[in-house]
């Protein structure tokens, strides 16, 4: 293993112990589109919100390269929630290793930890060659022979948009825990049993406060069948899980059975939806990050206000 970032197992432990007691039980995840869609002063406003209401973090992520583009650079736009704020924690869930090279990955977010201590976690994924793994797998040695050089000083906790075995194999060698997207609570259990109780679990939890059952379905099923005919029917990392944890292909069809997106989205009224995030902390989940599927921030912020009483109080 190339550089010091990840240079003991010990250095890893107190690492994600510290990042654990800074984060908190609950965080907040905000879709990259949305954020696109927000102007900046808007944003600054929503983030005090967030953090006024006792959330310990703002996480979003970064989509493949787009023309046009579908999201904001991340590094930047973290800096603006830094600077915006005054102890959240900013993570990027996921920053993908294919929209910049890992010098550049690891000096931004080296000098954003360095500027703002304890509060930035480096999520990466979006590896997308035949072999990903062995793809992330140099780009994690690029980024540890990069921080041997450049701001050698700084520790900057990182986590893996891990869903399969071998991944969470490479994120317990590489990283400090995971970062899960859009899977069920049973997944969350499979995560820290593959990690043991050290690494941090992070996982992604889509929710809606829309009480018709079939309304709140189809926010979910939207989403999915987006991604599905982008990907052509080709079977992807999210379906594979899904059926390592047990659904079947009919699951899979046309945005997911009733079964399927009932397990990936939390809906219902608040005590519900809170209680489907308290799942994911008996299931081993360090923190749990809330994702509203709302229109737009302010009504993303709203929902999270409706839900702090029951999660926060």
């Amino acid at each position: 293993m190339t550089g010091t970032q990840f240079d003991g197992a010990g250095d890893r432990w107190w690492t994600a112990e510290r990042t654990r007691l800074r984060l908190g039980p609950f965080g907040v995840w905000i879709a990259p589109a949305t954020l696109l869609a927000t102007p900046v002063a808007v944003l600054r406003a929503q983030l005090r919100r967030i953090e006024g209401l006792g959330y310990g973090s703002f996480w979003t992520g970064e989509p493949p390269a787009a023309d046009p583009p579908a999201g904001r650079e991340i590094f930047s736009l973290l800096a603006v929630a830094l600077a915006a704020g005054d102890r959240l924690v900013v993570g990027s869930g996921i920053a993908n290793v294919t929209a910049r090279g890992p010098q550049a990955t690891q000096t931004g977010a080296a000098t954003l930890a360095e500027a703002y201590p304890d509060r930035l976690v480096l999520g990466l994924g979006g590896a997308s060659g035949p072999r990903p793994l062995t793809e992330l797998r140099a780009y994690l040695d690029a980024l540890d022979e990069t921080a041997a050089h450049a701001l050698p000083g700084t520790r900057l906790p990182r986590v893996l948009a891990a869903l399969g075995p071998r991944a969470h194999e490479l994120a317990a060698e590489r990283a400090d825990g995971v970062h899960p997207f859009l899977q069920p609570v049973a997944h969350t259990a499979f995560a820290r049993r593959a990690l043991g109780p050290g690494p941090l679990v992070v996982p992604h939890q889509a929710l809606t406060l829309e009480r018709e059952p079939s309304v709140a379905r189809e926010s979910i099923r939207a989403i999915r069948r987006m991604g599905e005919a982008r990907r052509s029917g080709v079977l992807n990392a999210y379906s594979r899980s899904y059926l390592r944890l047990g659904f079947g292909e009919a699951d899979l069809a046309d945005g997911g059975s009733d079964a399927l997106v009932d397990a990936i989205l939390a809906h219902g009224e608040p005590a519900a939806v809170a209680a489907r995030l308290r799942e994911h902390h008996a299931a081993g989940a360090d923190h749990v990050l809330l994702h509203p599927l709302t229109a737009d921030l302010p009504s993303a912020v709203d929902a999270l206000e409706r839900l702090a009483p029951e999660l926060l109080g």
